[in-house]
């Protein structure tokens, strides 16, 4: 028989620091770490384990005997249950303390690096409804509150339309308001989903695989457009086309209104048809005169003001005079590649994603931008001597990989062809901070700059300069 999962309680814990992941630390009577969900640094708090390792325990604040100076009252009425802005009850300075001291110190412990005089992190000027993109699922098994499930009272209607709860992958949270992404937001989210109630459109059902509603994402560009693009499981002609011709109605001047069918085992919408209801396909986002087109399928900085902070860190650093020739490893959909092509003689962009550079291509023509090339495939193949020798050894290189980092075989290229900077993007500072050890004995760090693009959460962009020794 399994032995049962001891679970225990210590009394009166101090919160000493923030960690990994949006937690927050603290440590048993016998010194081992103590992961929490849910207090704040400074808290004293009882805490009820449940998780029990080797070296440490996953815990709950379950009574607060004193409260910290860090914290602030959340603005969000979901926050207890949603998940998606894990630090809303932290005061934003504490916030960006706790976001540049995880850089930091990813910096020296992971990639034992020398640092240069830290540059404070860039804060966010707007710390709500900064996201230019959403994505809502919809569900008829909605999450319940321990009231509404210990509540003798029949509850009707269980449909819902939101985020999933955390390890729940079968129940949404259903969200009224959310304050990530400017209206009309909101009024998009809630009106499709009170209509499809009233309208008795089903709502999707993940574990019995049936249902029509599936999940909305919703676009606004920093210049107003608007994008709404409805998941439907399967094809009912007349419901979809009920739905769609009521939201045309209720937002005339939506910019662009589309669907999907899917009827796969998973949300994802890169490998599905996307279907062009009303207005065009895409909308515009822009930067410096400069006009990006975003489709559903496009990748975009999320926060649009905020990225266009990051992007003058990474050209400023990377000191162009004109005369460079740039590899912009990981190029996405050429965005970096195009905000620094008029201060450099050649740009050359590098991706794996096919769409993502069939976008930067196009983008680039329309922005009338004739220096940067952008060539598709899995980087440590296409980033080759052979590549090299046919473009040119590049004077800097931009990099900015997904969270796993650079994979070693580009970090050895790199190394192989010793170019004279490199500004590495990160969203991972510890997977950078290993990729950086690596380049080490070859480069300095000269500067370095946390970057918050994510406020509310513990999520954090660092860009690092690195110049040949």
């Amino acid at each position: 028989m399994a032995r049962k999962k001891k679970n225990y309680i210590f009394e009166n814990i101090e919160v000493i620091d923030a960690g990994a992941k949006g937690k927050t630390i603290a440590k048993s009577p016998d010194g081992r770490v103590i992961f929490l969900s849910n207090a704040v640094p400074g808290d004293v708090v009882d805490v009820q384990t449940g998780r029990k390792r080797k070296s440490y325990f996953e815990g709950k604040a379950i009574k607060f005997h004193k409260l910290s100076e860090r914290r602030t009252e959340p603005v969000c009425k979901h926050f207890e249950n949603c998940g998606g802005c894990k630090w809303q009850h932290m005061k934003y300075e504490d916030q960006l303390f706790f976001k540049e001291k995880e850089v930091t110190n990813n910096l020296i412990r992971i990639g034992h690096l020398d640092l240069p005089e830290i540059t404070p992190i860039l804060g966010s000027k707007k710390q709500y409804f900064y996201r230019n993109k959403m994505e809502f699922s919809f569900s008829s098994s909605r999450w319940l509150t321990y009231e509404e499930i210990n509540s003798e009272e029949e509850i009707e209607n269980r449909n819902a339309c939101g985020f999933h709860i955390a390890g729940m992958w079968d129940k949404i949270l259903d969200v009224t308001k959310c304050h990530l992404q400017e209206e009309p937001s909101n009024e998009f989210r809630n009106f499709i989903k009170d209509f499809s109630i009233k309208n008795e459109l089903e709502f999707y059902n993940p574990r019995a695989q049936e249902g029509l509603l599936r999940t909305v994402m919703i676009r606004i560009s920093s210049n107003g457009e608007t994008m709404i693009v409805i998941q439907f499981f399967k094809d009912n002609i007349a419901k979809r086309e009920l739905l769609l011709n009521a939201i045309a109605n209720q937002f005339p001047n939506i910019t662009s209104l589309q669907y999907i069918i899917n009827s796969k085992g998973n949300d994802s919408i890169y490998d599905q048809d996307i279907i062009l209801f009303k207005g065009r396909d895409h909308i515009f986002e822009e930067m410096e005169g400069l006009k990006f087109k975003i489709n559903a399928k496009s990748f975009y900085q999320t926060n649009s003001y905020q990225a266009y902070e990051l992007y003058k860190i990474t050209r400023n650093f990377a000191g162009l005079s004109g005369n460079e020739l740039i590899y912009d490893l990981y190029t996405g959909t050429g965005t970096i590649a195009q905000f620094v092509a008029k201060k450099a003689k050649k740009v050359i962009g590098v991706e794996s994603v096919p769409e993502a550079i069939l976008d930067a291509k196009e983008n680039a023509k329309n922005n009338k931008i004739d220096n940067v090339d952008f060539f598709v495939g899995d980087m440590k193949e296409v980033f080759t001597a052979g590549f090299i020798k046919q473009h040119g050894k590049p004077d800097v290189i931009i990099t900015d990989p997904p969270r796993e980092g650079m994979h070693k075989k580009v970090v050895e290229q790199i190394l192989a062809i010793l170019p004279q900077k490199i500004v590495y993007v990160s969203c991972n500072s510890a997977t950078q901070a290993r990729d950086l050890e690596i380049l080490a004995p070859k480069y300095k760090i000269t500067k370095t700059q946390a970057v918050d693009m994510f406020p509310q959460t513990h999520h954090v962009e660092n860009v690092v300069l690195l110049e040949k020794r």
